[in-house]
């Protein structure tokens, strides 16, 4: 396989590594959005603590993946990605480390002062982590202010209208895969607190995604691509189309179909935007001349082929690992039972 050919395989696994991360994040992100408007007690709050317990941590190792990946396989896009936006990746990891404590250290003090504090901290932390990771992607969509010097922005460069879009079109979805999450995971109150919050989040979350196509196509170079090939415009209608089925799943109560629909529906975005960038992989609104593509950012093709190697024999596993946790927590939480994290 020739060094192109390998780089162009990388890039795909790259995107797939991050979709799958985003689109399993986005029910403990949503979760914990959700966290201190729809529990009122300790057993509720015990009751969500159980039903993202088990799987958030295994979620995060995507995003570990994600970012060994980018840096093992492009070193040239992670180099200048952490060094032009370094700022906006270090919030990102402070409100994911703010998340983890959160819901790591809530119960651990019998007092209420304590567990309202970092139930606030894990809600906040999970809703700037939703939109601090929107932001980011629109913003690679759209284009960064990459110049001869560099990066020629700066932190509020990439709160953009359109970057801003894109964080709320990752906090509307992430809220209705979070309310759906607890409605499959949890019994009681809670559950039907959620039921009737994912009514108004489907419609939200579906208005949303559907502005942020109309916007994608008309603010950022992706539609290029597009327009270049048509028949890759059944991405973004399938993923309008999941959403679609997904409020219409919501409204007829089946509520696994309903979050089967919002999670394909923030797979198939998020394909969107990777199949509108290549082969870009951090494109310049200054000059194309100025673009990191995946052929300049790739490592060497021997790199590549190791990293490939070891990609096809430990990504199952992992996937094998998931798999098997999901199904020994199938169980839903109840809240007479439900012991917390």
């Amino acid at each position: 396989m020739s060094h192109d050919m390998l780089a162009i395989t990388w890039f795909g696994l790259w995107g797939l590594i991050w979709t799958v991360y985003i689109f399993l994040d986005g029910y403990t992100l949503g979760t914990g959005m959700l966290f201190p408007f729809v529990t009122k007690n300790r057993q509720e709050r015990n009751q969500l603590q159980e039903a993202i317990g088990p799987f958030w941590g295994g979620n995060e190792v995507w995003l570990l993946t994600a970012g060994g990946a980018t840096f093992a396989a492009f070193p040239g896009a992670y180099a200048d990605m952490f060094s032009f936006l370094y700022e906006a990746m270090f919030l990102i990891l402070f409100a994911l480390f703010i998340r983890a404590t959160g819901l790591e250290f809530m119960h651990k003090v019998d007092s209420a002062r304590w567990q309202n504090s970092w139930k606030w901290a894990f809600a906040i932390a999970s809703f700037l982590i939703a939109l601090l990771f929107g932001v980011a992607f629109a913003n690679l969509y759209r284009g960064l202010l990459i110049g001869p010097n560099g990066y020629e922005g700066n932190l509020l460069s990439l709160l953009n209208p359109y970057g801003l879009l894109g964080g709320v079109l990752f906090v509307s979805m992430f809220l209705l895969s979070g309310s759906l999450w607890i409605q499959l995971k949890t019994t009681g109150d809670a559950a039907e607190r959620c039921k009737k919050l994912s009514r108004t989040f489907s419609m939200i979350a579906a208005g949303v995604l559907a502005i942020f196509f109309v916007a994608t196509m008309n603010w950022t170079p992706i539609a290029e691509n597009y327009n270049a090939t048509p028949v890759l415009w059944i991405i973004p209608s399938l993923s309008l189309i999941a959403i679609l089925l997904a409020v219409v799943f919501v409204f007829k109560d089946k509520v696994g179909a309903a979050f089967a629909g919002v999670c394909l529906a923030i797979i198939l975005q998020m394909a969107t935007g990777f199949v509108g960038m290549f082969p870009n992989m951090l494109t310049s609104i200054i000059g194309d001349e100025y673009s990191v593509t995946l052929y300049s950012a790739a490592g060497s093709a021997l790199n590549l082929k190791v990293m490939f190697t070891v990609a096809v024999i430990f990504v199952p596993i992992i996937i094998a690992y998931q798999v098997w946790s999901y199904f020994l927590f199938k169980e839903k939480a109840t809240k007479e039972s439900a012991k917390g994290y």
